[in-house]
């Protein structure tokens, strides 16, 4: 067996346990770049573009019942927009450090870090690759993001990354059948919207701090 067969057999094996998928976005959902357009008065507005590939992807987790959700480093009202559309349930937004957002979102679902893919494109994503059951980054990781990785896409964030690794787990857990029965009939689910967990860096990183801060847990 070569090694590319070989870790197939892992990735799949690996992919068989995942029951929540948590990903960055820029970088991840989006190819990185960030536009500003002028708004109300003279403020600039963070413009964010996200590809309907993925969505479609992350609907279908939805209708399996794989949680999914985003931890990223920035805050959006774009990023919760997107997230709300396709019945995400966690929207950790301004936080660099993202183990803390993974050992919140483990503890309230109940799940084991096994139990968890999460993708990644950028150093600050290591840390939670190296605790995720399956640790995927897209092809426009950098290579030290690469390396902490089992499953590198073909694809760009962006360009469809994140529908790559959907689609993986899907197969893995056997429910391609399914989803090509969905492709044959014309049949889409409607989304399971539970609430949206949304946690903003800015409003809570002081009472995280007087709690211990990001520092002294593990998961």
């Amino acid at each position: 067996m070569d090694n590319e067969t070989m870790s197939l057999k892992i990735n799949t094996a690996r992919a068989k346990n995942i029951k929540i998928f948590l990903m960055d976005v820029d970088g991840v959902l989006t190819d990185g770049k960030m536009y500003y357009i002028p708004g109300k008065g003279a403020e600039m507005v963070e413009f964010k573009a996200f590809h309907s590939l993925d969505g479609i992807g992350l609907r279908l987790l939805n209708r399996f019942g794989i949680i999914t959700g985003v931890i990223t480093g920035r805050e959006s009202p774009g990023t919760e927009d997107r997230a709300k559309g396709l019945g995400m349930g966690y929207a950790y937004q301004g936080f660099l450090s993202k183990l803390e957002p993974l050992r919140q979102i483990l503890a309230d679902t109940g799940l084991k870090p096994e139990n968890a893919a999460y993708m990644g494109d950028d150093w600050t994503d290591i840390p939670v690759l190296k605790k995720a059951g399956l640790a995927c980054a897209p092809a426009n990781a950098l290579d030290e993001v690469k390396a902490a990785a089992h499953l590198v896409t073909k694809k760009e964030g962006g360009m469809g990354a994140v529908r790559e690794v959907c689609d993986f787990i899907l197969k893995s857990q056997g429910r391609w059948n399914t989803v090509m029965g969905y492709v044959e009939t014309a049949y889409w689910p409607s989304i399971k919207k539970d609430p949206l967990k949304i946690v903003r860096a800015s409003q809570t990183m002081k009472k995280m701090s007087g709690a211990g801060g990001l520092k002294g847990r593990s998961l």
